[in-house]
Parts: structure tokens; C-alpha cells; sequence
């Protein structure tokens, strides 16, 4: 059909994990790649609007989350999971296309959130640590 456009399709998580112990949740997908996504990183990277922002610019750099546990992951439908943060944090909604991004950008996204806890000052490993939240410069959070 001409001017249609088909999208590949996206990858099915088959099976979800949680390793608690090492912090991580192993999600294997139907095309046979699994990614061992640190919940630290799930957590930096929520794709909530607290996170997020409303629009280009408006992230909000999270901090403290290096001993962050999974509380709990619940279905969203036949799209979605929904994770529940030890620190309260539940309002991001993981995609089957998100977690897929998150697990092959993995490595990127982990240094450009080290590279930003840098350039806000807080160093690599003490800001990993502290137990609040540093909005980027320039940024509009959610009220």
C-alpha cells in the first residue's frame, strides 16, 4: 500500500528474572537476546515523567540509587511491565521497546549517566550514594 509504513516487529520478553542479590533483572526476549538490566540503571533511566520531564531538556538527573532494590514488577497489558522501586518510585512504565532499547544501549547509557553525575559535580562513585535528586541545568521538572 502506497505511503504505508510497516515497523519491524518488536522483540516479546519471554521470561523476566530478578536477581536481587546482584541488583539486576534478566530479560530474555523471543529473538533470542537477554540483557541483565541493573535495577540502578532501570531506575536512573524510569521512563516516567519525574525522570523524564515533560519534553526535551527537562530530565532530571536521579542520584542515589546505587542500592536500589525491585520491590515488585507487575504487567501492564500485553505491552508493558510496571517496576516498584525500594525507594517508592513506581510510576514508570517499562515498554517491551523500551527494556529492548535499555538492554542494547546498556553500556552507552551507563556512561553517559556517569559522565552527567560528573559534570554536575558529584563524582562518579559519591553520587551514586547521596539520596536525593539534581536537576539538569536549564530543566523544567514535574511540580
Amino acid at each position: 500500500m502506497l505511503g504505508s509504513k510497516q515497523s519491524a516487529p518488536v522483540p516479546i520478553p519471554v521470561a523476566f528474572t530478578a536477581h536481587q542479590k546482584s541488583g539486576v533483572l534478566e530479560v530474555a526476549f523471543d529473538d533470542g537476546k537477554t540483557f541483565s538490566l541493573p535495577f540502578e540503571m532501570m531506575r536512573v533511566y524510569s521512563p516516567s515523567a519525574e525522570v523524564q520531564g515533560h519534553g526535551e531538556g527537562q530530565e532530571t538527573l536521579q542520584i542515589g540509587k546505587r542500592g536500589i532494590t525491585l520491590a515488585a514488577l507487575d504487567p501492564v497489558g500485553n505491552y508493558a511491565v510496571k517496576p516498584t522501586f525500594s525507594d517508592g518510585h513506581e510510576s514508570g512504565i517499562f515498554t517491551w521497546t523500551y527494556l529492548y532499547k535499555l538492554g542494547m544501549e546498556q553500556d552507552a547509557l551507563w556512561e553517559d549517566y556517569l559522565r552527567r553525575l560528573d559534570d554536575a559535580g558529584i563524582g562518579r562513585e559519591a553520587g551514586r550514594d547521596l539520596s536525593m535528586i539534581v536537576k539538569k541545568a536549564g530543566g523544567h521538572g514535574c511540580g
